[in-house]
């Protein structure tokens, strides 16, 4: 069985009873990054073996853990916060198993996706997933551009070293929304802003912004 175990997105605490369980009674835990999860693991007295992919290797670690599981092995797949397959390369290893006829089963918890869009009191009973936007700006407006019709919720993920040209081509190409960017969520810093796009890109340019963010928006909210 592969089990797709979702961990805290920040506060270590936010891990349920089952997800605990799991990673205690599997035979190998498949994490991106071996040495985050092993403070996880450190924190609740797991002992499990484990072993690392990411986005460079999840080919051949694909193969590797799915050879594993038809041979009788149960695997737990995490990432390095939040739910597997969520804008991580996890999603890979859960479709190879699937085509293997792997038997599959989630341990559902923390998405910060969703703890943001909760944060932002905005309209949530419509909304898009957008992940990463294009690094480059010619490739991020023209996603965009492709956007500005839209009348849900907009969820987007974003590196602090990115945050603000993003915001600025928010600013640019969806005429300067209110928007709100969350980071740190559950964290000891969690601070969440909201404000015109290019007036945030103007306050992250002032000081070094850190933590991954969220930002959420909606351009049909009067």
């Amino acid at each position: 069985m592969l089990y797709v175990v979702s961990t805290p997105i920040g506060n270590l605490k936010d891990i349920t009873l089952r997800a605990i369980e799991t990673l205690k009674s599997v035979d190998l835990i498949a994490a991106e990054d071996t040495r985050h999860t092993k403070i996880l693991c450190n924190e609740y007295g797991i002992t499990t073996a484990l072993t690392s992919y990411f986005e460079h290797n999840e080919r051949s670690k694909s193969e590797y853990l799915v050879k594993l599981l038809t041979e009788g092995k149960n695997i737990a797949l995490v990432t390095d916060a939040g739910t597997p397959g969520i804008s991580d390369p996890g999603y890979r290893v859960v479709k190879a198993a699937k085509d293997a006829g792997i038997p599959i089963t989630v341990i559902p918890g923390a998405t910060a996706m969703i703890a943001a869009l909760s944060l932002s009191a905005l309209p949530t009973d419509r909304f898009v997933f957008e992940g990463f936007l294009p690094p480059k700006d010619v490739g991020r407006e023209k996603r965009l551009e492709a956007l500005k019709e839209e009348d849900r919720t907009i969820i987007f993920y974003e590196s602090p070293h990115r945050v603000e040209k993003t915001l600025r081509s928010i600013a640019k190409v969806l005429n300067n929304p209110v928007v709100t960017c969350a980071r740190e969520i559950t964290k000891k810093f969690e601070e969440v802003k909201e404000g015109p796009a290019l007036s945030l890109a103007e306050e992250f340019t002032k000081k070094d912004p850190r933590g991954e963010f969220v930002i959420v928006l909606n351009l049909k909210k009067v």
